[in-house]
């Protein structure tokens, strides 16, 4: 199935479309194997101050003293295994190049889809890969009655957090040691429509 989403970028004379899709068996090998991994310059640091009846928690942006290469905390073993569970994965692609992938969940958020994975291959990045992605993630939840969408991203990943922001996502939560490398997840969310 396509998503009535795509994007053009380049110069006006060679216009290339991102096309978003869903899922075919013969994409698993090479999405399995794109680098997910990302650098940042900033980290959304977590403040917390825990008191005997009230706690209060702050996030804010710290700029590093040297760039940062982050690895994400997934398996690429385990991917094609936990896509089958998922009502679906959306994948970007132009011409032949596969560009990257958004692996979308429900029931964890009542009412809404949870983008668990957004990842786009390092030599298509700040291509509008991503926002397509989303784009047509939004279309998928609006198609299937969600009347939110939510995307989930480590707090060191700064880069992911300024295009949620960028593209109307509103910080809505976190959960610390979310990850199996104990990293906090922070949440972004929006309505569908």
């Amino acid at each position: 199935m396509s998503y009535p989403y795509s994007h053009q970028c380049g110069a006006v004379s060679e216009m290339a479309e991102i096309q978003v899709r869903s899922l075919s068996p013969r994409d698993v090998a090479t999405l399995s194997q794109m680098d997910s991994s990302y650098h940042t310059d900033f980290v959304w640091q977590m403040d917390l101050q825990a008191a005997e009846k009230e706690s209060q928690v702050r996030f804010r942006e710290i700029r590093l003293p040297r760039t940062m290469r982050v690895e994400t905390p997934r398996d690429s073993a385990t991917l094609a295994e936990d896509w089958k569970d998922r009502p679906a994965v959306l994948v970007a692609e132009r011409d032949d190049d596969l560009l990257g992938y958004a692996s979308l969940t429900t029931g964890t958020l009542p009412g809404g889809v949870l983008v668990t994975e957004l990842v786009v291959a390092r030599r298509f990045r700040r291509q509008g890969a991503a926002t397509a992605l989303l784009r047509a993630a939004q279309t998928w939840a609006g198609q299937h009655n969600c009347a939110r969408m939510m995307i989930e991203m480590q707090s060191k990943n700064y880069p992911a957090i300024c295009m949620a922001q960028k593209l109307g996502f509103e910080f809505c939560g976190y959960n610390d040691r979310y990850y199996s490398n104990r990293d906090i997840a922070v949440f972004f969310a929006r309505n569908v429509g």
